[in-house]
């Protein structure tokens, strides 16, 4: 055995080309899977951490409707007994550039709910109460926003600018109030515009019987619901997200896995010779199976190592990615850092040992069941592969029968969706063998009279090679297909997108106040504002919405309030129910359209009915339609204004859509709009219908940017592996490059032939990837999307995500080949010509 070691090691210090890049394969899978985690996990722990502290220890919470909760509730709370309550107001407020969540509390009462509130006593304490624009942060919020104890300093709250105080340093190390800004409550109610309201009651409830006591205690429109569940399923939003994430990160690691058997193979192809002689000297091929597998083991610890160092590196860039992501589509965040879990290392850790496991166990079976006589010679190798082309094939079908199964299963798991989804990669990724076969022989006449013989050589030698050129060809194929399916999925969303968009908004104008005064709750217009518009010229009608978070049996919903102009029918697409009937049910009955996303969600259906928790009480709507919908995952219930008028006690009104008159030039409409509200008290943002289109895809441009990036990092780690295969198969080619150089082909024809050589190869893996590609989309949105967030979308092919894709790869492997064909081109015939 240790002969057999210094053999190795010997060969490996000739050759460390060969052992470095399937170190650098590894490193990139397991560093790709260990960022997208570590962004994942730090982002999630960071809301967990902001809902504790926001929640505290909190067993039950008090929610009103849209208006929020009236003071007196509380009150009554407290007169009949229920010491262990607490009123809060919360809100969001951005502070140089920063936005931070606004917490109201009573200070008096805080002690047995949130840890921090030992910071508020004392002097501190009275500072917020006794101060008018007194405030708190945590040390290190003060710190990372340049602020000191007794400073004043402007935030931004609804669209204005307030001047406070930091009165208060919270001494206090918990990183999750590095997002939250306290306030005594009657100052956050200002600040808010929430006076005489409250946003919920928080609670601690040690058993049923308190439950009811305080059920019995609570006015019609207030529900009691348990802290744990309001915040899971407030967590559960961007879930989905995460794991679409999560799954990009392992097909990086599934190319990864490629790179590592191309490596660990040729490493045992290329050392047949090697191998043949130490048989022929006694070893025996469980020692030399044994010893193949443990050195790959080693070179995957190796490579684990450096991708975990690297993981944590591409994971606080991908953190902002994503964080940016979660706020624009689910709930502000503040993460302050990468939260770096022993959990998700030593995952990290298990998938890169394992893959390297399951990659090195076909070349250690080769080393351990190779006769002398056969490693000796290349053509016995090439003609076992050549007999195994068709079996390949066989179980290629096999796995992509499977794999199409799997998806027409009826299921909604989505882990069965990306289950199905790998299956029909690794049952195309054999058929690749068979058709690069087909496709090198197809191509050598054409290719003969384009370029002649050198042309002819180079397509004879990727099928005269098929045990190293097919692997590297798979390898780049998957890679390239990822992004091709990414690409049309992202570019299919997008326009859907764009189309709905053009189709919702039918005013012309929409005129908004500024800021969101809590979580899915729009601040409102002044009361002024529609009256002074609907009496201009070049109006001609308006519509006004309202959107607002409500309670119900299943969970919170979202729900829109909106008084329809004549158009405002139009822009609602239906999946189910027929647009003009379900209108007119709104008008005159108590009834409600969902959204596709939460018919999805909550398995709905046209003619259901949905129970709303209203300042009434509990009440059923009858469901008149499904329609389209993609401002929200999590899905929106729309009702008419006089309804909502009728159930719920919050006249206000959020935003108004203006249709202009066409006769008016639309300049001078603008400048009427404008001139109407600036008088107001209020700041109002007046936004036409284009910049509103062009903000939501900017969005929506944002929020796939991290799929760009790890589509870049996957196709970064099969360039590793055909890098790989075309500097093993050119040196193990240096003697019939010898025997043409010998022969009169000149250096620079050597070197065209590697380049075409090159080229081929990628320009097979491109047009394979196609196929591929298409096909992952089409599961992308009919199955995993559809699964992750019930959007359905039209499918929408651009030709330039698959010239892309075929350039990619063709770039590729031509960047891969240019070393190998400059090292053969200056190698010297005769030393590879001589015999021992």
């Amino acid at each position: 055995m240790s002969s057999l070691f210094l053999a190795l090691l010997r060969d490996h210090r000739r050759h460390p080309w060969n052992v470095l890049l399937s170190i650098l394969g590894v490193a990139l899978g397991v560093a790709v899977v260990v960022g997208v985690d570590l962004a994942n996990s730090s982002a999630s722990r960071a809301f967990e951490l902001s809902l504790d502290a926001v929640s505290g220890h909190a067993t039950h919470q008090v929610l009103g409707g849209p208006a929020g909760l009236d003071e007196a509730v509380y009150t009554r709370l407290r007169l009949a007994g229920v010491r262990d309550s607490a009123p809060v107001v919360e809100g969001h407020v951005q502070i140089r550039g920063e936005t931070l969540t606004l917490l109201g509390l009573d200070p008096f009462a805080e002690a047995p709910f949130r840890s921090y509130a030992a910071g508020l006593q004392g002097g501190g304490m009275t500072g917020l109460i006794t101060s008018d624009d007194g405030v708190a942060l945590s040390r290190r919020a003060a710190h990372r926003l340049g602020l000191e104890a007794g400073e004043d300093f402007t935030l931004e709250v609804l669209g204005e600018r307030q001047r406070v105080t930091l009165e208060t340093v919270l001494d206090h190390d918990d990183p999750a109030l590095d997002g939250i800004l306290v306030a005594d409550i009657a100052h956050a109610q200002g600040l808010l515009d929430r006076v005489g309201r409250l946003d919920r009651i928080d609670l601690i409830l040690k058993d049923r019987a308190a439950v009811q006591r305080v059920r019995a205690l609570l006015p019609p429109g207030a529900d009691l619901v348990r802290t744990e569940g309001r915040n899971e399923a407030t967590l559960q939003l961007a879930r989905a997200f995460q794991v679409n994430l999560a799954a990009m990160s392992l097909l990086a690691l599934l190319v990864g896995g490629f790179l590592v058997y191309n490596t660990m193979i040729f490493s045992v192809l290329r050392r047949r010779r090697l191998l043949a002689m130490l048989r022929m000297q006694g070893m025996t091929g469980g020692e030399l199976g044994r010893r193949v597998m443990a050195e790959a083991l080693v070179v995957g610890l190796v490579g684990t190592l450096l991708g975990l160092l690297a993981g944590t590196f591409i994971g606080r860039f991908l953190l902002q990615m994503v964080t940016r992501t979660i706020s624009d589509m689910y709930f502000v965040l503040s993460v302050t850092g990468l939260a770096l879990s022993p959990w998700v290392l030593l995952k990290g850790l298990a998938l890169g040992l394992g893959a390297t496991a399951v990659a090195a166990l076909g070349p250690a079976w080769e080393a351990a069941r190779v006769s002398p006589r056969d490693a000796l010679s290349r053509s016995h190798l090439e003609h076992r592969v050549g007999r195994l082309i068709p079996w390949l094939g066989l179980a290629g079908v096999g796995l992509m029968v499977l794999g199409l199964a799997l998806i027409l299963w009826p299921s909604r798991s989505l882990v069965l969706g990306f289950v199905a989804l790998f299956t029909l990669i690794l049952g195309y990724a054999l058929l690749v063998p068979p058709g690069l076969m087909a496709l090198s022989r197809g191509l050598a006449p054409v290719m003969g009279g384009v370029f002649g013989a050198m042309g002819r050589m180079a397509a004879r030698g990727v099928s005269a090679g098929l045990s190293r050129s097919a692997l590297a060809v798979a390898a780049l194929a998957v890679a390239v297909s990822a992004t091709i399916g990414v690409g049309v999925m992202v570019s299919s969303f997008r326009t859907t997108v764009d189309d709905w968009l053009g189709q919702t908004l039918q005013g012309d104008v929409y005129v908004s106040a500024p800021g969101r005064s809590s979580l899915g709750l729009n601040p409102l217009l002044p009361d002024a504002a529609r009256p002074r518009l609907q009496a201009l010229e070049a109006v001609q009608a308006v519509s006004t919405a309202r959107r607002v978070p409500v309670q119900s049996p299943r969970g919170t919903l979202e729900l829109m309030a909106v008084d329809p102009a004549p158009r405002t029918p139009e822009g609602y697409r239906f999946r189910s129910g027929e647009r003009r009937a379900a209108w007119e049910a709104l008008a005159r009955r108590d009834a409600v359209i969902v959204s596709e996303p939460l018919a999805w969600r909550l398995q709905l259906h046209t003619g259901d009915r949905l129970t709303l928790r209203t300042d009434r009480g509990l009440r059923d709507f009858e469901i008149v339609g499904v329609v389209q919908e993609y401002g929200s995952d999590r899905g929106l219930v729309t009702i008419h204004r006089d309804r909502y008028d009728r159930y719920w006690d919050d006249p206000g009104v959020a935003s108004l859509a203006l249709f202009l008159d066409p006769g008016i030039p639309r300049a001078r409409a603008l400048a009427d709009v404008r001139e109407a509200v600036a008088g107001l008290d209020d700041p109002v943002l007046v936004t036409p219908t284009g910049e509103i289109r062009e903000e939501a895809m900017a969005v929506f441009d944002r929020t796939f940017a991290i799929t760009h990036v790890l589509r870049l990092l996957t196709v970064g780690v099969a360039f590793v592996g055909v890098l790989s295969a075309l500097m093993a198969l050119q040196l193990e080619r240096a003697r019939e490059h010898a025997v043409l150089r010998a022969t009169g082909v000149t250096p620079r024809e050597l070197g065209a032939m590697v380049a075409l050589q090159s080229v081929l190869l990628g320009l097979a893996a491109g047009l394979f990837a196609i196929p591929l590609g298409l096909l992952m989309s089409d599961v992308l949105i009919d199955v995993i999307n559809r699964r992750s967030f019930g959007w359905s979308m039209a499918h929408s092919v651009p030709w330039g995500v698959l010239a892309d894709g075929l350039w990619l790869a063709v770039a590729a492997a031509l960047l891969a080949g240019a070393y190998p064909g400059y090292r053969m081109s200056r190698a010297r015939p005769a030393e590879h010509l001589r015999e021992e």
